[in-house]
C-alpha cells in the first residue's frame, strides 16, 4: 500500500486507542509503524528494522494494546535494555491506550523493590522492563510470567552490547503460554538473528525506509594494530597516496581531530581538522577547498563530516572505529563515488576486535585483517617512524610472551626464572608462566618491565650460552 494513503483511520482500530492517537496528533503512521502494525495486529511473529525516534513503540505498542484486555494478570512483556527506555516506552503506551483502562506497570533496577512489587501484587495486565528486575521480580513471586501471551524485545542489539541475552532467554523460557513475539533492533549482529530464529517462529521481517543502506563496493581493510601505531600506520597509507587522490580520516572526537592534525603537521604532512567547535565560515571555507582538490587530507569527526560530501575521495580511513555500525557504512560511503576506485581502512586495536566483527555480521561485509600496507616502490623510509609498542603484544593481564633458545635439557624452569630475575633485579612476580619444549622455552614478562628484560637477556650468557630471546606474536 501507497504511504500516500495509509492514514491510523484507514486501520479501523479499537475506539479508544483511535481516540488516543487522533489526540497525540498523528494522522499517519511512520514507515516503521505502516509495515509492521498490519502484520503485528494478525498475530504473527515480527522482526523489525528500526532506530530510536522512528516510531518504533508504536509499531509494537498498538497491536499489544489492542490485544491486551483489563484483567490485572499479565499478558503481554516488553523487554528494554535500560530503565531510560522502560519508562519511555510505559509513558508512551499509556498516551495510546486512551481510555481502555489497560494496567501498564514498570518493572526496573535503580529504584525501591518494594514499591514496584506493590503495584505489580495489585494487578498489571502489560509489564515494561529491564531483563534483571523483571527476573528479580519473577524469583520473589511477584510476576507471574505464565499468562503471557505476547512478548517483545526492544532494542535488542543494546541487549547483546550490554549482556542481556541470557536474561533475556531465561525470561523467554518462562513463558511457555506465549502465542505472538516481536524484536526490534536498529542493528543485526549475527548473535542477535541467531536469537530471532530461536525466539520466534517465520517472523517477517519488516524495515523502515531510513534503515535502507547501500553498502558502497570498494575495498576494505582492517589492520590491527595497537594505539601507539595508528600514527605510523596512517603514514604508511599517506605515503601511497596519489598526486590527485584525497583523503578523510575519521576521529571520534573533536580532540583527537585537533591532535592528528598537529601530530602529522610535524612530520610535514598536510592535515586540515575539522569539528564542530570551528566557526561556521571556518568549516565552510575547509570544506569547500577539499571540494576543489586544494586540500588533500582533511580529519573530521562525524557531526562535522555530514555536509562533507566530495567525489574526489579516493581513501576513507577509521583512525577511531565509529560506536556504532551504521555510522561505518556512512564513513566509508564517502568514497568510491561516481564509479571511481575507493580504499577504506580502519584501524582496529585489541578494544575494538568485538565492533569490527560487529560491524562486519551486521552488513554482511568481509572486512579482511591486514598488515599496514608497505612503502611504495622507491621508497625505503617511513613518513612516520614506527614505536615500540608492547601493549600490542601483550594479552590481558599485561604479560607478553618471549622465545628463548634453550630447551628443558638444558635448564629447569625454576633455575631459569631465578637468573632473569638475579640478573635483571626485577620481583618475581614480573616472570609468569614458563613453558618448554626440547629446544625452546617461552616465559611471560609483564609488559612494564620486558624492554628492559629483554636488553638484560641478549647482554648477558646464561650457563655460557646467548639465550638470543624472541618477542612471540610480532
Amino acid at each position: 500500500m501507497n504511504s500516500a494513503t495509509v492514514s491510523f483511520a484507514s486501520w479501523d482500530l479499537q475506539a479508544p486507542i483511535a481516540k488516543a492517537i487522533e489526540a497525540n496528533g498523528w494522522t499517519e503512521p511512520t514507515e516503521i509503524q505502516r509495515e509492521a502494525v498490519p502484520i503485528a495486529r494478525q498475530g504473527l511473529d515480527v522482526v523489525g528494522q528500526a532506530r530510536t525516534g522512528s516510531g518504533k513503540t508504536g509499531a509494537f505498542g498498538i497491536p499489544i494494546l489492542e490485544k491486551c484486555t483489563p484483567q490485572g494478570e499479565p499478558q503481554a512483556i516488553v523487554l528494554c535494555p535500560t530503565r531510560e527506555l522502560a519508562v519511555q516506552v510505559a509513558e508512551e503506551m499509556n498516551s495510546l491506550q486512551g481510555e481502555k483502562g489497560l494496567s501498564i506497570q514498570t518493572v526496573y533496577g535503580g529504584t525501591d523493590l518494594e514499591k514496584q512489587a506493590k503495584r505489580l501484587n495489585q494487578g498489571a495486565d502489560i509489564v515494561v522492563g529491564t531483563p534483571g528486575r523483571v527476573i528479580d521480580m519473577t524469583k520473589r513471586g511477584h510476576l507471574n510470567l505464565e499468562g503471557i501471551n505476547l512478548f517483545c524485545l526492544d532494542e535488542a542489539d543494546r541487549m547483546l552490547d550490554m549482556g542481556f541475552f541470557p536474561d533475556v532467554l531465561w525470561i523467554f523460557e518462562q513463558t511457555p503460554n506465549r502465542e505472538q513475539t516481536m524484536l526490534f533492533s536498529a542493528t543485526f549482529p549475527q548473535e542477535v538473528l541467531d536469537a530471532a530464529d530461536e525466539f520466534m517462529s517465520d517472523p517477517f521481517h519488516v524495515m523502515s525506509d531510513d534503515m535502507e543502506v547501500e553498502i558502497p563496493e570498494i575495498e576494505q581493510y582492517a589492520i590491527k594494530i595497537g594505539r601507539a601505531n595508528k600514527l605510523w600506520a596512517l603514514g604508511r597509507i599517506i605515503s601511497r597516496m596519489g598526486d590527485d587522490d584525497q583523503m578523510l580520516v575519521f576521529a571520534n572526537t573533536k580532540r583527537m581531530v585537533d591532535i592528528l592534525s598537529e601530530r602529522l603537521s610535524k612530520f610535514r604532512i598536510r592535515a586540515i581538522g575539522l569539528h564542530g567547535d570551528l566557526a561556521q565560515g571556518k568549516r565552510e571555507k575547509i570544506i569547500n577547498s577539499f571540494k576543489q582538490g586544494q586540500e588533500s587530507i582533511v580529519i573530521a569527526t562525524d557531526v562535522a563530516a555530514r555536509g562533507l560530501d566530495v567525489d574526489g575521495i579516493t581513501h576513507v580511513v577509521n583512525y577511531d572505529l565509529p560506536d556504532d555500525t551504521e555510522s561505518y557504512v556512512h564513513r566509508i560511503g564517502r568514497t568510491g563515488r561516481m564509479g571511481r576506485k575507493g580504499e577504506a581502512w580502519s584501524f582496529v586495536t585489541r578494544e575494538d576486535q568485538s565492533q569490527i566483527e560487529k560491524i562486519s555480521s551486521t552488513w554482511n561485509m568481509a572486512i579482511p585483517v591486514v598488515d599496514a600496507p608497505p612503502l611504495p616502490e622507491g621508497v625505503n623510509r617511513d613518513p612516520i617512524g614506527k614505536r615500540e609498542d608492547w601493549e600490542e603484544v601483550s594479552d590481558v593481564f599485561g604479560m607478553v610472551t618471549i622465545r628463548l633458545s634453550i630447551g628443558k635439557s638444558d635448564s629447569t624452569k625454576h633455575a631459569l626464572a631465578d637468573w632473569i630475575t638475579k640478573q635483571a633485579r626485577v620481583s618475581d612476580i614480573v616472570i609468569g608462566e614458563i613453558s618448554q619444549s626440547d629446544d625452546e622455552t617461552e616465559v611471560e614478562i609483564h609488559v612494564e618491565k620486558v624492554a628492559y628484560v629483554i636488553d638484560v637477556i641478549k647482554a648477558r650468557e646464561f650457563n655460557g650460552r646467548s639465550l638470543t630471546p624472541t618477542v612471540v606474536g610480532t
